[in-house]
């Protein structure tokens, strides 16, 4: 299990660095610059030769998404199969981990099927977002691995707690696809650098499908700012939970500020990027708690597992 862990741990952190990136690419408007799949410009190597003068993106640009396409199949991929060879050789001590796995390395396989659509589409913002959506419940994934190969039992979770943590994860998980949809559709600055106004109202007129759809982010975030408080009330006697609900709380924090800061700012791009990469830290330790609170029976059965290893 100690294996699974450490594995499990560096996927997460590759993850993350992949998810991050991918954002860059999206925020220098980089998605279509290696027109075709799985190749960029017929090659697997691009040169800046390769590049046809009228392709009208620069080399850098190029380099960011062939590097994106480098991480996620050449490294993250074959790490993902080596957690699947650890998570079965482990099911002595953990029967579900092979099934964990599973899911995990089926999740893979539909990613890479929706990075290839995601070209292919020209970026469309639905596609985008569905390939962000699938990314993130896959990063969530590797949390679980993470969480259930610890070496000790986390104590048990009221229900109220439980239930909570779930919803929250899924708010969360909509306000970063919501996120990727803003960034797509051109609508950051759709409430005219109103903030926390919306185009000078608390409830604009949602006619205009930018405003409805950046309107509908801040519902999210406000939502899933609400529930991770909510979730510190109701963790505060839950040892388990407590740290990490207590660390959300912060980030979201954090993460508003910035919110505000792109806003306000018209979108400056090194902030855009940190408001992304600090949601994406934020879901991570959202899927943390969940997986915590949910967990018991698991833990317990890895632990009895390593004890008599």
């Amino acid at each position: 299990m100690r294996a699974v862990r450490w594995t499990s741990g560096g996927a997460l952190v590759l993850t993350y660095a992949l998810i991050v990136l991918g954002a860059w690419v999206r925020a220098t408007n980089s998605g279509l610059s290696c027109p075709d799949w799985p190749t960029c410009y017929g090659h697997w190597v691009p040169l800046p030769g390769d590049i046809p003068a009228d392709a009208g993106y620069s080399y850098l640009q190029v380099m960011l998404e062939w590097v994106h396409r480098l991480i996620a199949g050449v490294i993250l991929g074959p790490l993902i199969l080596v957690i699947g060879i650890l998570a079965w050789r482990a099911r002595g001590l953990s029967p579900r981990m092979p099934a964990y796995a599973g899911v995990l390395i089926l999740l893979l396989l539909v990613q890479a099927g929706l990075g290839g659509v995601t070209v292919l589409d020209q970026n469309s913002p639905w596609s985008v977002a569905l390939h962000l959506g699938t990314a993130l419940v896959l990063f969530s994934i590797i949390c679980l691995i993470f969480q259930r190969s610890a070496p000790t039992p986390h104590r048990e979770v009221a229900a109220p707690a439980r239930r909570l943590s779930g919803l929250v994860w899924l708010l969360a998980l909509g306000a970063m696809v919501s996120a990727a949809m803003v960034a797509k559709t051109g609508s950051a600055l759709a409430c005219s650098t109103s903030w926390p106004l919306c185009d000078g109202a608390l409830v604009p007129d949602l006619g205009d499908p930018q405003i409805r759809l950046h309107f509908t982010h801040r519902l999210l975030a406000l939502a899933t700012a609400i529930g991770v408080l909510a979730l510190v009330i109701a963790g505060r006697g839950e040892a388990a939970i407590r740290p990490l609900a207590w660390l959300a709380l912060g980030l979201v924090a954090v993460e508003i500020a910035l919110g505000a800061v792109v806003v306000l700012g018209e979108v400056p791009f090194l902030t855009a990027l940190a408001h992304q990469a600090l949601g994406v830290l934020v879901f991570a330790v959202l899927s943390l708690v969940m997986w915590r609170a949910l967990g018991r029976a698991s833990d317990r059965e890895v632990a009895h597992g390593l004890s008599h290893a």
